[in-house]
């Protein structure tokens, strides 16, 4: 997945390794009590036990084509990790695994998820990205302790309304589908905190729910077909990067100079010729990429962004600068290669006296 400014995957951007699923603490392998279950079928160590019950099957990359019926009878697990096998189905059975925290099945070939995973009352981490899902079943929606979902890298167009019903929800991973939409519904998880990844899907648009995620660190709607954000992404004051690259953005909404936290802002290849003076706004902005974007002129408000390191303006339209860059104290590189520069900014010169590194 992408570089991610807080804990990502993403993907996981990319959504990227299976991410953000927190280790709830694995049991250490133990000896197994008299009635243990037969294990011929696992690769050694896969089993671990805790009291001398099985508490976790953890067995990534071991080329398994599907579990054995003899999982299903293992009440006890809490873990189950089988990222990158070969499984193509999960059993219905499965459902049967009341204790079960975490189900891992990263980067498999499943084609659909049996709408008896809705019993895992337990469960509290899933990951079923980059498998051959086309849709997800409503039981999935009643899991109401789950806390980190991956669904990326599927083939998954429409989400129903139920996916409001996640309320411990922490992180979701969508990125990689081909959502038609976003549900409005997304505004009612309200424990998202740490990544919303809905990136290379597809959807021309986003709710204005997005705006109640309040508490959101990291959002990334980069690779989409988007031509606007709506202006209640200045509700989300908790933003620490925004990436919404790569889309078809042709204005930024005034309210985004609320974001007073928002340390990156990513805009590359969209269709932006002018930006608002509200982004002189966001004072903790250190990174802000405008790479390939029509633009002609910055806003004067630029100069108050103190906490900016590195400005993007690669393959831009302008024929100046604000002289005011040069005051930026923490500005650290300032690219501005196939920029057609009227004459050489008078920024330019004192910014590389300090040691900014300045690339023409």
């Amino acid at each position: 997945m992408p570089d991610l400014g807080l804990p990502d995957p993403g993907v996981p951007d990319p959504g990227e390794p299976d991410p953000g699923v927190p280790d709830p603490g694995e049991p250490d392998p133990g000896v197994p009590d008299v009635g243990a279950p037969d294990l011929r079928w696992a690769p050694p160590g896969a089993v671990r036990f805790a009291g001398g019950v099985p508490a976790a099957l953890v067995a990534p990359g071991a080329g398994l084509p599907s579990l054995p019926a003899a999982v299903g009878d293992m009440a006890t697990l809490r873990r189950i990790d089988l990222d990158g096998n070969a499984l193509t189905t999960v059993p219905g059975w499965v459902g049967r695994l009341e204790r079960l925290r975490v189900l891992l099945l990263y980067g498999n070939r499943i084609a659909a998820i049996p709408p008896e995973v809705g019993r895992l009352a337990a469960l509290e981490h899933l990951s079923v990205g980059r498998n051959a899902l086309t849709a997800v079943p409503d039981a999935l929606w009643r899991l109401s302790r789950l806390r980190s979902l991956n669904l990326a890298e599927n083939e998954i167009a429409d989400l129903p309304a139920g996916l409001g019903g996640l309320r411990e929800l922490r992180m979701l991973d969508l990125g990689h589908n081909r959502l038609r939409e976003v549900p409005a519904e997304i505004g009612d998880l309200p424990r998202l905190t740490d990544y919303l990844y809905l990136s290379d899907n597809g959807f021309t648009s986003v709710p204005a729910s997005l705006g109640r995620l309040d508490r959101l660190g990291y959002l990334n709607l980069a690779e989409n077909r988007l031509a606007a954000l709506p202006s209640s992404i200045g509700g989300m004051a908790g933003l620490h990067e925004l990436r919404a690259h790569d889309n078809r953005l042709t204005t930024l909404p005034e309210t985004i100079g609320r974001l007073t936290g928002l340390r990156e802002l990513h805009l590359r290849n969209n269709r932006l010729a002018a930006l608002p003076e509200s982004l002189g706004g966001l004072r903790a902005l250190r990174h802000l990429d405008l790479r390939g974007n029509p633009l002609e002129r910055l806003p004067g408000a630029v100069v108050r962004l103190t906490e900016l390191t590195h400005l993007d303006l690669r393959a831009t339209r302008l024929t100046s600068l604000p002289i005011g860059l040069a005051e930026l104290p923490r500005l650290e590189k300032l690219d501005l290669r196939w920029v057609k520069f009227d004459e050489t900014p008078a920024c330019i010169r004192p910014l590389r006296e300090r040691g900014c590194v300045v690339l023409l």
